[in-house]
Parts: structure tokens; sequence; C-alpha cells
């Protein structure tokens, strides 16, 4: 798995374990929910780290709480 999948698939996860929508992430985040929702697309194949500590605050969790997940152990 690439680095950009795992993050993908980690707040995909997160999402649905806290039963919010991308919508209401992205209004937690200050961000549009269309960035969110490229974010998710497998055409866009980079990410910003800014971006990944924004939906990380609209989450309430600290980046090292994002990536301190066994996901992210076993990367291409």
């Amino acid at each position: 798995m690439r680095v950009k999948e795992a993050i993908v698939l980690r707040f995909q996860r997160l999402c649905a374990e806290r039963k919010i929508k991308y919508n209401e992430l992205a209004a937690r985040a200050g961000i549009t929910p269309s960035a969110v929702y490229s974010m998710m697309s497998e055409e866009r194949k980079d990410l910003s780290i800014i971006t990944v500590k924004k939906l990380c605050d609209g989450l309430d969790i600290s980046l090292s709480e994002f990536f301190d997940d066994p996901i992210f152990h076993t990367l291409e």
C-alpha cells in the first residue's frame, strides 16, 4: 500500500467509526467539501500535509495519533 492510499483509508475508517460524513468533516476542518472529495479520489496522487493536519484538527486528533496506526507500518 502506498502512503496516499493509507492516509485516505485512515480518514475513511475514522469517519465511519465516528459516523461523520465528508461534508461534515470539511466543515469541522475549515476546508471545502470539494477538497475532501478530491483527496479521496484515486486520480489524485499527492496530498498536502497541511490538509491532513486540518482534517486531523476537524477530528480532534493530533498528527501523531493519526499516523500511530498499523496501516502505516508496512508502506511501500
